[in-house]
């Protein structure tokens, strides 16, 4: 059997403020780094297979978490955001011309223009996830998770999602049978050295 654990990157700035981040490289801040250092992968995962996204905060997450490097993969990048990367996501929903919508309204096909679609972000995530063995533990960011778990649990990006993306914990699913824990497990405080 064969599980991936994934793991949202921690806090930075452009989080903090609301902003669209998609593949722009936007470190972790200071609070985010120094709440991580606290934190650790809870076993078995802190011996599992290590990924990222190759986005500085991602790694970054990883090697505070994990107390190694990653291995980083292209597929694991998060979702192209297009024209509305750096925006303000409020900003964006109150002027109806942009034709922003909530996650909930969007279909696997809603695409942001100039970015990508939830469905052509599943398409490059296939090889990456029919290559995984043995357990895996992917840092990577929230549009990538809600993409592989909307897979994992039959949500079609219409209405409520069945899931919260909350940091510091790992959502796992199943690989074999591509179905989802129903509860996410917590990071574990960092033993005193």
């Amino acid at each position: 059997m064969s599980r991936l654990a994934l793991l949202r990157h921690g806090h930075t700035e452009w989080n903090r403020a609301g902003r669209i981040q998609g593949r722009s490289d936007i470190p972790l801040d200071a609070e985010a780094r120094d709440g991580l250092g606290a934190l650790a992968l809870p076993a078995p995962w802190a011996d599992a297979e290590l990924w990222s996204s190759p986005l500085r905060r991602a790694v970054e997450t990883a090697h505070l978490v994990a107390g190694r490097a990653p291995r980083t993969d292209p597929a694991l990048i998060e979702m192209n955001w297009g024209v509305w990367e750096g925006q303000r996501g409020v900003d964006l929903i109150a002027d109806p011309a942009s034709g922003y919508r909530h996650i909930e309204d969007w279909s696997w096909d809603f695409r942001p223009p100039g970015g990508e679609s939830p469905r052509e972000v599943w398409e490059r995530l296939q090889p990456w996830l029919k290559s995984l063995r043995g357990d895996a533990v992917a840092v990577c960011h929230i549009g990538i998770m809600r993409v592989i778990l909307a897979h994992a649990w039959g949500w079609e990006f219409e209405g409520p999602a069945p899931f919260k993306i909350k940091r510091n914990r790992l959502f796992i699913l199943d690989l074999d049978r591509m179905r989802p824990w129903a509860e996410p497990v917590r990071l574990s405080p960092r033993a005193a050295r």
